[in-house]
Formats: structure tokens, sequence, C-alpha cells
């Protein structure tokens, strides 16, 4: 996460845990030339849908217009974090500990650069995926894979 994330991380937080609802994840990126704040969201006993994203919309703008923290324009997007979420920090792989993720690495482990499997330790520099120790700093990204057959039995 950028220092810039963390300062709006700070400002964002607290607008949404008030409503209810937990940050799982804040980005600020360009692309294609324009500036993006993607705020991710979850809730504990119930799916994210567009309603929640308007109401936490709605709070954030007027929070981020009051106290100005950016100065180029940009776009404000609120979403929930996907049947995929992406694993970015620590907090992340914690959450996804015992489930499938997917991990693309910088630099190849055993001549694999795309390791998929269930995560099986986490400690302070490094992930265990199927028995492969991953070190934070060689992960190029992650996400936690989507569960088709538990989703057709939950």
């Amino acid at each position: 996460m950028t220092s810039k994330e963390r300062e709006l991380e700070k400002i964002v937080k607290p607008i949404v845990e008030g409503l209810g609802y937990e940050l799982y994840d804040v980005e600020y990126l360009k692309e294609g030339g324009d500036w993006f704040l993607r705020v991710y969201i979850t809730h504990p006993d119930k799916k994210i849908d567009l309603d929640d994203c308007e109401k936490v919309s709605q709070a954030v703008s007027d929070e981020l217009d009051e106290k100005d923290p950016i100065d180029a324009s940009y776009s404000l997007e609120i979403s929930s974090c996907g049947l995929e979420p992406k694993l970015r920090e620590k907090k992340h792989f914690e959450m996804a500990l015992g489930k499938e993720i997917e991990v693309k690495l910088y630099k190849a482990i055993e001549k694999e650069k795309v390791i998929s499997g269930v995560l099986e330790k986490i400690t302070d520099t490094e992930i265990v995926v199927n028995g492969k120790n991953i070190a934070f700093e060689n992960i190029g990204g992650a996400k936690i894979l989507f569960d088709w057959e538990e989703s057709e039995n939950g």
C-alpha cells in the first residue's frame, strides 16, 4: 500500500465502519491517464449490493470533499471486494488462511511463476502455499480463488 493509500485509508475507514461495514482495501491509482480512488467494502452478515455502495460513496465523498486530501481530479469507486479478492496486505493473507489462493511471482520458484493452492501458513516475511515458501517481496499479485463447489452447496 502506498503512503497516499494509507493516508486515504485513515480518512475512509472510520466512515465505512461507522456505517456498519468493514473496509477491505483502498487503492489509489492511475489508469489510462485518469486517477481512481477505489474503496472495497465487506459486511460480516450480508453480500454488498448497489445500495450499500451508494450509501458509502455519499458519506466518503462528503468527507473527501471536506478534507481534500487529493490534489488531482479523480473518480471515486466503492464496491465489494468481489468473488476473488486481491491479497495486497498481510491482513488480507491472514483472512485467507486455509483458502485456495493464486500467487503470481516476480521470480520463479521451481520454474513456476504462478502458484495455486491452499494458503497453509503466514509469517512476518513469507507465506506457505502447497508446501512452497514464498517471500512477500516475491509476490507480484495474489488473490483468493472462487470456490464454485462451495458456492453451489452453500
